[in-house]
């Protein structure tokens, strides 16, 4: 271990470039650790004692300011879109990496479409989704304009992350297949996707993430309105929304606070369910 050190500090010595980057490196995970660990610790300490029963209560109103309503909106939100975003977006990436041609154009000109709209602004999404679905389309503020612009949100990440995945199957994997006699199509579906489900997992689970925390997109197009949607045209808030409008109002600072705390456990357990369940695929792999 001693002469690992050393070597390590004669290489620093003999490359100060390399000892700058390592320093940065460090200085970089130390900043992004203790901020994340200052958010979640001010969010707790502000947030967890004014969590009571009233802010669970069935129906929302100024006196309880019920998140219930908003945390059933958020589940809907989050099936309705990846019901939809995801078998599009597997979709494509099966047809980029297994059927076109990998140094096409058009494949080359897909990747860059899809990466340019994954750094797309979430506000420029809602402004988009506002002029299309809720003015042109005169849906209103509506579940479904919401959906909709989460979907276009969240597809170029769910298409680049399977596609990584899939590229990552080794070709050993396909040509046995073929060699056996299976299809195209048998192969994917039974040999190539079963193989790259963690890595489709990954995707899904940022899709997640971003789909939960989203609040600009939501407030243009699915609107603010505090109660469980009675359809696809209803106006409603999800719970990034709700802690939102909480804190726009100034009212309700405590019960804002004591909503982060609800939202950050709803995003900590969905990804501590989707990793136990990548975990156990990749066992049985």
């Amino acid at each position: 271990m001693n002469q690992n050190i050393k070597q390590k500090v004669k290489e620093y010595l003999r490359k100060p470039g390399s000892l700058i980057m390592f320093l940065l490196v460090i200085l970089g995970a130390l900043i992004t650790i203790s901020s994340m660990i200052y958010l979640v610790v001010y969010i707790l300490i502000n947030g967890i004692p004014f969590i009571n029963a009233d802010l669970f209560a069935w129906e929302y109103n100024s006196e309880n300011v019920s998140m219930t309503p908003a945390i059933i909106n958020t589940v809907i939100v989050v099936a309705l879109t990846l019901l939809l975003a995801v078998p599009v977006g597997i979709a494509a990436a099966i047809y980029l990496v297994e059927y076109a041609k990998r140094d096409s154009k058009l494949v080359k000109v897909i990747r860059v479409t899809t990466e340019t709209l994954a750094g797309i602004p979430s506000i420029v999404y809602g402004l988009f989704g506002f002029l299309a679905f809720v003015i042109a389309l005169n849906w209103k503020y509506s579940l479904i304009a919401g959906v909709l612009t989460l979907v276009m949100m969240v597809l170029p990440t769910i298409i680049r992350t399977t596609e990584e995945a899939l590229l990552a199957v080794p070709d050993m994997y396909r040509e046995g297949s073929f060699g056996l006699g299976a299809g195209k199509l048998r192969t994917i579906f039974v040999i190539v996707l079963p193989s790259a489900v963690p890595g489709i997992l990954a995707g899904v689970i940022l899709a997640i993430g971003r789909i939960v925390g989203e609040s600009a997109a939501l407030i243009f197009t699915a609107g603010t309105y505090a109660a469980v949607p009675e359809s696809l045209m209803s106006s409603t808030r999800t719970l990034a929304v709700h802690m939102y409008c909480l804190l726009s109002e100034g009212l309700y600072m405590d019960q804002a606070y004591a909503t982060a705390v609800i939202l950050l456990g709803i995003v900590l357990i969905i990804n501590w369910l989707s990793g136990m369940a990548a975990k156990k695929i990749g066992k049985e792999k």
